[in-house]
């Protein structure tokens, strides 16, 4: 039988394949050597080295196994001479490499690899690196291999870090804290099919939170769209309601510029785009292409309000005497402006609860969370007030903002002005931009302001709410009580520290309890999603390792139940695999304490809140992290200063108690 084709080049290089007598007589293996994979195949004390891949449908030959003398194909069945890659009868056959049998082993000619061709997907994710994203989260698999070597790439050339995940939604939640964070795009990254789907609950987040996201994702062949090949989903459909932006990039697309208006459509809509890669079209070469870049395509971003609707604002303003300030998440980045005018006001400042920490619980005129996990505090000053001022905010039924008092709601997005119940004067504009005119009013008025100084009277509340927060530190159950806990862990963590926080009990407890300095806070806002903590804490550190922002080097705390924890509690591998310094305070009740709440609430049996959990503390451990268990109050601060100190990840198991909320 004459030899199958063999690929001879002028360069090669002769790599070790296996070590002597490492393969049996009769059998067949797969061996990676440089950028091939082979099918090392040994007959008769014969050994040869062909093409790992069957050129009928790409399966491993190397898998598969020799019968009647023959290699056959572990897919389809094809059978192959396992010494010259020859198809018996047929025409075509696998490439077979030059061998050589020396005293140490196995060796195999190996063409010198080619230099590797720039693809569409560079261009992709070049035009991200000029579009400031610097992170991306995911599993890389079999249909977005093209663009995962692509980010690769750009992580050798120090300009994008990769975060290998252990489930897709992680790398959403991921994301979607990044850009609640710093206001930028964050990517997630996955194959076809279920790993797209599995983006979509930390996609929603980011879509409902307002957060910029771009997400990735791979897909089966364009010639095979529609046929319902293996993991195909119609991506665009699945995406439609989460992704304010979808396109796929097809063979004739221009990469850039599809690039270009996903980053776009992120920062400026504040919300999901989506990009669709089929497999195929990954790897086409892009030539001398141009990336894409904001340059030219950006303009200025801050909407000054109309002067009507400052000049309402302002009178309304200018005559209260009882004004409170209301920010949420939306006024994030405004808060040295908003600041200064409640200054000048002299009046109360409360946040929603995705605003916590906004103003600090130690400034003069916080008042801490307005709202179901809030204090009395801050529904005290609101039921006084005889003004709202409502910046950045979504009129949650969580935060309970009245409609019954005369209010002035500022946003820049104008589909949120009274989105719920009509207001006084609905003001469209940047918040900074308008706080910043309400002020110049007021301070070059002929008159001050009727506004009464509140400073007295909001130390005086806290005082009546810090005692009362003291008789519940003292509760006796089951467990370290929350009032206790989160006192504690407000004494632990450093003032500028980023906490991200589950829902549950646990958040509840965390928006009353925990008194805020100048820690930045994250949550799943809108969605209420349990397990967010852990994976925003992936986003979160991210942050903090960039030099020049205003996170660089903070420490990250995750708080969560052990419900939530239960949810992503893989991703503390990816913590450890990361060297990620992050301390996660995990809250273990053996329940869902919220739902059995909510059941007894409704009359209803409480049903199916039990929960069987392992030792976390051991599985933090296990994972290679510091695990501290802790089922005393004594125990406490010690822990979470060890767990804080740690270098690396950590995770502080604390004992507690449903019913001490």
């Amino acid at each position: 039988m004459p030899d199958a084709p063999r690929i001879l080049p002028t360069r090669t290089t002769w790599i070790k394949a296996l070590d002597p007598d490492e393969l049996p007589d009769g059998r067949v293996t797969s061996v990676t050597c440089a950028h091939r994979t082979l099918c090392m195949t040994r007959v008769d004390g014969e050994y040869s080295a062909l093409d790992n891949r069957c050129p009928h449908q790409g399966g491993p030959l190397g898998e598969g196994s020799i019968e009647n003398g023959l290699l056959r194909c572990p897919w389809h069945g094809w059978d192959y001479d396992p010494i010259t890659g020859k198809a018996p009868g047929f025409d075509d056959g696998v490439e077979r490499f030059d061998v050589e049998v020396r005293d140490d082993g196995v060796y195999v000619a190996i063409p010198e690899d080619t230099p590797r061709v720039r693809t569409v997907s560079d261009l992709v994710a070049e035009t991200m690196v000029n579009w400031g994203v610097k992170w991306v989260y995911g599993m890389v698999g079999h249909s977005n291999l093209g663009v995962a070597d692509a980010i690769r790439e750009r992580e050798v050339a120090g300009e994008m870090r990769y975060v290998a995940i252990r489930h897709e939604g992680a790398a959403s939640f991921a994301a979607s804290a990044y850009g609640k964070l710093t206001g930028r795009p964050a990517a997630c990254f996955s194959i076809a099919g279920p790993g797209a789907t599995n983006l979509l609950t930390g996609l929603w987040d980011a879509n409902v939170d307002r957060s910029p996201v771009l997400a990735l994702t791979g897909q089966v062949d364009v010639q095979v769209l529609g046929r319902g090949a293996f993991q195909e989903v119609d991506l665009k459909a699945a995406y439609g309601g989460v992704a304010q932006w979808s396109q796929p990039l097809l063979h004739s697309s221009d990469p850039a510029e599809l690039t270009t208006l996903a980053c776009k459509s992120a920062i400026l809509n504040r919300g999901v785009s989506h990009m669709i890669f089929p497999d195929e079209v990954q790897a086409i070469e892009a030539g001398d292409r141009e990336a894409g870049s904001p340059e030219g395509r950006v303009g200025q971003q801050e909407i000054a309000p109309a002067p009507e609707s400052v000049d309402a604002a302002y009178d309304l303003l200018r005559k209260a005497e009882r004004p409170v300030i209301i920010v949420g998440h939306g006024a994030r980045y405004d808060m040295e402006a908003i600041t200064a005018l409640a200054e000048t006001l002299r009046c109360p400042v409360l946040t929603t609860f995705k605003g916590k920490g906004l103003i600090g619980d130690v400034h003069p005129l916080g008042c801490g969370v307005l709202g179901r996990s809030g204090t009395p505090i801050a529904s005290h000053f609101m039921n006084e007030s005889d003004l709202l001022l409502v910046l950045g905010a979504s009129f949650s039924n969580h935060t309970g903002i009245t409609p019954k008092k005369p209010t002035i709601q500022v946003d820049y997005e104008r589909m949120a002005l009274g989105r719920f119940f009509p207001v006084d004067v609905p003001v469209w504009g940047e918040i900074a931009r308008t706080i910043g005119l309400l002020r110049d009013r007021l301070a070059n008025a002929d008159e001050p302001p009727a506004a009464l100084d509140h400073t007295e009277e909001i130390a005086s509340r806290w005082e009546i709410w810090r005692t009362e927060k003291a008789s519940r530190r003292e509760d006796e159950g089951a467990g370290v009580p929350a009032a206790y806990l989160f006192e504690a862990l407000q004494h632990a963590v450093p003032e500028d520290a980023i906490l991200c926080v589950d829902v549950g009990n646990n958040a509840y407890s965390f928006g009353r309890y925990f008194e805020t300095r100048r820690q930045a806070f994250l949550m799943s806002g809108y969605l209420g999603s349990i397990g967010f903590a852990l994976p925003a804490a992936l986003g979160a550190w991210a942050a903090t390792q960039e030099e020049g922002t205003p996170f660089h080097g903070r420490k990250v705390v995750s708080v969560s139940g052990d419900g939530g924890f239960g949810q992503y509690m893989g991703e503390f591998n990816t913590l450890v695999l990361h060297g990620m310094n992050v301390t996660h305070v995990l809250l273990n009740d053996s329940e869902l304490g919220k739902i059995s709440k909510e059941q007894r609430a409704g009359n209803w049996d409480v049903w199916k809140t039990t929960l069987t959990n392992p030792n976390f503390a051991e599985y933090a451990e296990n994972c290679g992290g510091l695990g501290i268990r802790v089922t005393d109050r004594s125990e406490l601060a010690a822990a979470l200063e060890r767990a804080l100190a740690h270098d690396g990840p950590s995770l502080v198991e604390v004992m507690t108690d449903s019913r001490m909320v």
